[in-house]
C-alpha cells in the first residue's frame, strides 16, 4: 500500500521509476546477468539514467542536476535531455525539464508482457475481495521494492500502493520477506547498506533488531510489519517461489490499524495469502 508523503529528509515513493532491471521479468531476486562491454550501448544506460533522476521530490530539473544525478557531464546531460525532448518524453519550460506522460509507455510495456504480474493479480484481487483491505506484490528493485502489481482495499488512497510504486525494503512487509528467504550469509551487508531512518516512531532503525527480524520472518514463512513504512498502516507478507523452488516476488495484505489488530489481520489473511502462495507456485 502505498507510503502518505510526508516532509522527511530519505527519498519519497517514486512512481514509475523506469530503471527496471532486466531481471524482473524471470527471477527478480537474481542478479542480471554481466555481458562482455564491447556488446553493450553505454547510450541507452544513460539515457535512462537521465529518466530516472526525475521523482516525486524534484519533478522538475535543472540541466545541472540532472547532471548530478545521471552522473553524466553536463554537457552530456544537455545532449540526453535534448533528445528526449525532441522524441516527446521531456519537456523543457526555458529553464527545467520534466517528463512527459510518454515515459507511461515504458513501464507499460513490461506490466503488458511480463507474464509475472498477469499472474499474480487476479490473487490479488481475490484477497480483497474476502478481506475488503488491500493486496500488492512486489520485487527487490536495489535496497527498495518495486511493486509489480496492485489492489487497493479499506484503505485511504494516499496509502495505497500502484504498480511502479516504491518503498524502502527494511520497514515494509514485503521488503523483509524478500531480504529473509535471500540467503542468510547477504543479510548483514544489506542491513549495513541501509539508511535505516525512521519513517514513524515505530520503524525499525537498530541493526541488529532488523537482523532478529529477518530471523523471525525466516522462520514463521511470513513478515508483520506494524504501522513502521506510515502511521496506521499493518501489512503482512508472504514470499512467493516459482515451481522450480526460485524466489520471484512478495505479496502482502494491508490494512488500517483502526480496523484491524495484529492478531485479526494474521488470522484473515495468512491463510488467504499461503493459498495464493500455494497456487502461484504451481503456475510460475
Amino acid at each position: 500500500m502505498q507510503t502518505t508523503q510526508v516532509a522527511t529528509p530519505f527519498r519519497s515513493p517514486v512512481l514509475l521509476d523506469m530503471s527496471l532491471p532486466s531481471s524482473l521479468l524471470v527471477a527478480p531476486a537474481r542478479m542480471p546477468a554481466v555481458f562482455n562491454p564491447r556488446d553493450l550501448v553505454g547510450g541507452l544506460e544513460k539515457g535512462l539514467a537521465v529518466i530516472s533522476a526525475f521523482d516525486l521530490d524534484k519533478p522538475r530539473l535543472t540541466i545541472t542536476e540532472v547532471a548530478n544525478r545521471a552522473g553524466l557531464s553536463r554537457a552530456a546531460a544537455r545532449r540526453y535531455l535534448l533528445t528526449l525532448t525532441q522524441i516527446g518524453y521531456a519537456h523543457h519550460d526555458g529553464r527545467c525539464f520534466s517528463l512527459t506522460p510518454r515515459v507511461l509507455r515504458l513501464g507499460q510495456s513490461y506490466l503488458h508482457s511480463a507474464r509475472l504480474p498477469r499472474m499474480i493479480q487476479p490473487r490479488l484481487n481475490q484477497i480483497v475481495a474476502h478481506t475488503g483491505d488491500a493486496s500488492a506484490a512486489g520485487v527487490l528493485d536495489g535496497d527498495d521494492v518495486l511493486s509489480i502489481a496492485a489492489c487497493g482495499g479499506g484503505l485511504p488512497p494516499s496509502a495505497r500502493l500502484q504498480p511502479a510504486t516504491r518503498v524502502p525494503a527494511y520497514c515494509s512487509a514485503n521488503g523483509r520477506v524478500l531480504m529473509a528467504f535471500r540467503p542468510e550469509s547477504e543479510w548483514g551487508q544489506w542491513i549495513e547498506r541501509q539508511r535505516l531512518l525512521p519513517r514513524t516512531s515505530q520503524t525499525i532503525t537498530d541493526p541488529g533488531q532488523l537482523l532478529r527480524e529477518l530471523e523471525r520472518t525466516r522462520q514463521q514463512g511470513y513478515a508483520l510489519v506494524d504501522q513502521e513504512l506510515d502511521i496506521d498502516l499493518r501489512t503482512l507478507a508472504v514470499p512467493l517461489h516459482n515451481n522450480r523452488g526460485q524466489l520471484v516476488a512478495a505479496v502482502n495484505l494491508g490494512a488500517s490499524a483502526a480496523r484491524r489488530s495484529l492478531d485479526d489481520l494474521v488470522a484473515r489473511g495468512l491463510p488467504l495469502l499461503r493459498q495464493a502462495q500455494r497456487e502461484l507456485r504451481a503456475l510460475l
